[in-house]
């Protein structure tokens, strides 16, 4: 029989000697922040340096790594005295994001019916997390930049200047190098928020956090779903060794949030009455069930095979977890699509002639419509013209699900649209 190991007290005395910094001799961290790895030693040291002052600072890191958790451990550092606000910029509509950041006063669009604060003046004396910032439309990066130069901004339909003392920190799952070369993105934006770049890492990337962080979150789970054992008291579920192995060798494309939710199914599942005797164990079965629970056939032409889908994100509205977890799938089947259009378009190429097929080579060809007096190659303008009109045509006009499978957000596909007269 495997080994089963859990052990509360032996993994908070090694907490807390793995969070002892060595450039930092302030209070320990809060109890949801891990940093055994060397990377995020590093990344929590710069934060408790960085945290007393008004810099301005830009977190980047993938989907789920915890940029919000970081961003309020900075405002926590800092002792500011005013509030931590959160505002995620691809998710308000482009014609409210300015209203909604810098307010605006009675009568000055439709439906303006009274004078209305926005979140720079609510997150006075305080800090204004930016999510999103890379969803930012143009125009209003304009804006930004002057409040973050001058302090000043102008509500909406006023001539009257206002001074924040809000610290801004932003935060991106973007390559906005890329946005700025592309023209998506202000340089001069990006080089002013960036002012400290810190970057998360992903969560295959600091696998000595995993202990720690299954046993944190198993013991929030058990608090909130309320587990008891025989007696009446928290039931703690334990862990056999290649249970365990298994959960630090996962990939976990969604980071921390992909974590969350499966050690949460597996308390839940662990711990039911039909299981329990005098403890509940959880066993390397049980983690593989819960890795594949959610499962999406396949065809590949020749045989089914099942894929399982990323976990769903947590903590978000049900339109915004439903878009995230679509956007996610379809990530990881658009280089398998890429493949089978690369094989098709060479299958056509090939002559009509018996014999056997073939094999494509790795660079993609390009199929007969795409020939030209310029070697093949097509204007950006007209590929991208094409990937809408294809995108929207294959989900039948359904915008949101065409937004996520180009990968960008819904808003940037209504600008683009516009752009291209594809209304």
């Amino acid at each position: 029989m495997s080994e089963i190991i859990h052990s509360p007290t032996r993994a908070l005395q090694l907490r807390e000697h793995e969070v002892s910094l060595p450039r930092s001799q302030s209070a320990p961290l809060p109890e949801h922040i891990i940093a055994a790895s060397e990377e995020m030693r590093e990344l929590v040291s710069v934060v408790r340096t960085i945290s007393p002052t008004a810099i301005t600072v830009l977190l980047i890191g993938e989907s789920g790594t915890g940029k919000e958790v970081f961003a309020e451990l900075i405002h926590d550092f800092s002792e500011r005295k005013g509030p931590f606000v959160t505002v995620n910029c691809g998710a308000i509509p482009e014609g409210l994001i300015e209203s909604e950041l810098f307010g605006h006063e009675k009568g000055s669009f439709t439906g303006a019916t009274g004078q209305r604060k926005g979140f720079f003046e609510a997150a006075q004396g305080g800090t204004l997390f930016l999510d999103e910032i890379g969803e930012m439309p143009l125009q209003l990066q304009v804006k930004l930049l002057r409040v973050l130069e001058t302090g000043k901004f102008t509500r909406v339909g006023s001539t009257s200047s206002l001074t924040t003392d809000a610290r801004i920190i932003a935060a991106t799952n973007r390559d906005l190098d890329l946005d700025v070369r592309s023209g998506t993105f202000r340089s001069d934006l990006y080089y002013r928020l960036r002012a400290v770049m810190l970057r998360i890492p992903p969560l295959r990337n600091r696998r000595e956090d995993i202990p720690f962080l299954i046993e944190t979150m198993l013991e929030e789970f058990v608090r909130r779903h309320k587990i008891t054992g025989p007696d009446g008291r928290p039931q703690m579920p334990q862990l056999r060794g290649d249970a365990t192995e298994l959960l630090i060798n996962h990939e976990w494309r969604g980071n921390i949030r992909e974590l969350r939710n499966t050690l949460e199914q597996l308390v839940v599942l662990a711990c039911s009455p039909s299981r329990m005797d005098d403890r509940a164990i959880i066993t390397r079965r049980d983690v593989e069930r819960a890795l594949s629970a959610d499962v999406a056939s396949i065809w590949d032409g020749e045989r089914a095979y099942q894929r399982p889908l990323p976990a769903p994100p947590q903590g978000l509205p049900k339109e915004q977890s439903e878009r995230e977890l679509i956007y996610r799938a379809l990530l990881e089947l658009r280089s398998e699509i890429a493949e089978i259009k690369t094989m098709l378009s060479y299958e056509r190429q090939q002559p009509a002639t018996p014999g056997p097929l073939a094999l494509p080579p790795s660079s993609v060809l390009p199929t007969a419509h795409t020939a030209s007096a310029n070697g093949g190659i097509r204007p950006l303008d007209e590929l991208e013209t094409e990937a809408l009109e294809g995108a929207l045509r294959y989900y039948h006009g359904n915008r949101r699900h065409a937004a996520n499978a180009l990968g960008i957000s819904e808003r940037t596909l209504y600008r683009k649209m516009k752009e291209k007269g594809l209304e």
